[in-house]
């Protein structure tokens, strides 16, 4: 994970996790001219979406990683419905976040700021609208700042949800600080120690805690969420840390894992509340990964497993959307960056909707037409 990349890698590291058995790209190479800046798809939901940036800090615990910080630090990003559709767009990164990530993607045919001028739909601290609404914790994949998830989040505020994205500090590759600091990856030079994997989720399952704590003193518009429908979301070492957030914290109701080897142990008498995974082919039954063929036997409640066709380790993030920006073809044979956002913007929000909102999404009962790449494990979905 440490050493440099080449090029055509760069899309796969986006959003690779070092706990997580990497996915090599079956087919990269980098474009002749990179497009310029990219823009995420747009929110489909009825509302605009606002955003703001807190900063937290946590001096019952020192930093797990930063052996000098005697409390641990964190940034959480939140998007909501907001009350203006006008006003100043946030930033995808800033461009000291952005340099750090393309010198450690690898990239060296665009600017240092390149990301940072990706185009996003959320107005920077917009007024937060509406009241009770469901709250959904999101978490990146190890390595990977919170930025990599905004289509994501930007997609589920406009539906009607408060998302709070956190940023696990010294486990990505730049986390800006409330003082400007830029907190670099400590995490990384320890991700092939005995236990890491299972270190990381018990770390951020207390992060998730924290934050889920301090969000009604903390943020000035948390009236508007009802704190009685919350669930998690994450994507490789965040989608495992749902699970490990669940398993410790009883407000979180519901979680969905995207293409996360699991690492916290579910109780032999088993886990009732509704749980998803959404992956690749590495997590079909008896494939590279069998953490889930294992855990799916021990969920009790409402479950489902699906495995996206041609699905790599990043489709669940924005990777194949900045592929143009960083002159990176995409991978044969992957969906689409535009089919990749569709879907799981559209199966994450049928889950959310479901157990949060209790609106029935028959999307989830049975393989659809509309997205035949999607197959339901363990007895249909074969070798996606």
């Amino acid at each position: 994970m440490r050493h440099p990349l080449a090029v055509a890698a760069a899309l796969t590291v986006l959003a690779t996790s070092a706990c997580t058995a990497p996915v090599p790209p079956r087919s990269a190479a980098p474009s002749a001219t990179p497009t310029g800046p990219a823009t995420l798809p747009a929110p489909i939901g009825a509302h605009p979406v606002g955003t703001t940036a807190l900063y937290l800090k946590d001096s019952s615990r020192p930093d797990p990683w930063n052996l000098d910080a005697k409390a641990r630090e964190l940034k959480v990003n939140l998007w909501y419905p907001a009350k203006q559709r006008d006003g100043e767009r946030a930033p995808y990164m800033t461009p000291k976040e952005s340099e750090l990530a393309i010198r450690r993607y690898g990239v060296a045919s665009v600017p240092d700021d390149t990301l940072s001028k990706t185009r996003t739909y959320a107005i920077k601290d917009a007024k937060p609208a509406g009241e009770k609404l469901p709250l959904v914790v999101l978490s990146p994949g190890f390595t990977n700042p919170m930025s990599t998830l905004t289509s994501l989040a930007e997609d589920l505020a406009s539906r009607g949800y408060v998302v709070a994205g956190i940023d696990h500090t010294y486990e990505s590759y730049a986390t800006t600080l409330a003082d400007g600091r830029v907190a670099e990856c400590l995490a990384c030079d320890s991700d092939t120690d005995p236990g890491f994997g299972t270190g990381v989720v018990q770390g951020r399952a207390a992060d998730v805690s924290f934050v889920l704590d301090q969000l009604p003193a903390k943020w000035d518009g948390s009236s508007v969420i009802d704190r009685s429908r919350v669930a998690m979301v994450g994507q490789s070492i965040g989608g495992a840390s749902a699970m490990a957030a669940m398993l410790k914290d009883p407000r979180l109701r519901a979680g969905i894992d995207m293409d996360g080897t699991t690492y916290a142990r579910i109780p032999k008498s088993g886990f009732t509340r509704p749980f998803m995974f959404l992956g690749s082919a590495q997590h079909v039954p008896g494939g590279r990964d069998t953490s889930w063929d294992r855990d799916w036997k021990l969920l009790t409640g409402w479950k489902r497993w699906l495995v996206v066709t041609g699905a790599e380790h990043s489709t669940f993030t924005d990777a194949s959307l900045l592929a143009g920006a960083l002159g990176i073809k995409p991978a044969y044979g992957v969906p689409p960056a535009a089919r990749a956002a569709e879907l799981t913007r559209t199966y994450v929000a049928a889950f959310l909707d479901q157990h949060l909102k209790s609106k029935r999404q028959p999307l989830l009962d049975n393989p659809s037409s509309r997205y035949p790449e999607v197959k339901f494990c363990p007895a249909t979905c074969g070798q996606a």
